[in-house]
């Protein structure tokens, strides 16, 4: 439920003493949100857990915000309606500026259909801080893996509003990194985004 603009007024900011800038130091990376988008079955999920357990080996602080764990929580009021998905990606944007604030290279996993929602969650971010990766794959390749059966529940009529088969997908415009997963392995796929996501967050070797 919204504020109304009487309560908005009240409500102050308050600064906190110990900075991001701190945390970044602190860390010895910077932090910042690396959003992925792509159909079902495209392998963003399984992209981000692979690098999340890269990164953290590394000694980074890492997390992974994948779409279906927060529906379990913090967006488990919501449906698969347009208007749902855009507050989807709201509450994601925020949470994920709050894991940046605090310190943490965020991996944010969720199919995130409208370009001008993904937009709107990038410009949550300074210019530096938000990094999106496109998995690209075939809706026949995607269809043909279906990890989790649904696709085929959506064929069946089980899943209404399937992203793919009755809702479309709006490719990124200018994504940052674009990574076809349609004939790339996991592994190829991780190889190609971590030494970006490494210069991107001013990672030093060796630093614990």
């Amino acid at each position: 439920m919204k504020s109304n603009s009487q309560d908005a007024a009240n409500i102050v900011w308050h600064p906190q003493l110990v900075t991001k800038k701190a945390r970044n130091q602190s860390n010895g990376h910077k932090s910042m949100m690396i959003w992925f988008t792509g159909l079902s079955g495209s392998g963003k999920s399984t992209i981000a857990n692979a690098l999340q357990s890269e990164l953290f080996k590394r000694g980074i602080q890492v997390y992974v915000l994948d779409g279906d764990n927060l529906r379990h929580g913090i967006n488990t009021n919501l449906s698969f309606s347009m208007e749902d998905r855009k507050e989807n990606i709201r509450r994601t944007a925020e949470v994920g500026k709050l894991f940046v604030d605090a310190g943490l290279v965020v991996l944010a996993a969720l199919i995130s259909p409208v370009e001008e929602e993904r937009q709107r969650a990038r410009s949550r971010f300074a210019e530096d801080e938000f990094l999106e990766v496109y998995v690209s794959c075939t809706l026949q390749e995607c269809e043909k893996r279906d990890p989790k059966g649904l696709y085929k529940k959506a064929r069946k009529g089980e899943i209404p509003q399937f992203t793919g088969i009755h809702q479309p997908y709006e490719e990124p415009k200018n994504p940052d990194i674009c990574i076809d997963t349609t004939d790339r392995t996991v592994e190829q796929s991780m190889q190609i985004i971590l030494p970006i996501i490494l210069e991107k967050i001013a990672w030093k070797k060796g630093k614990q």
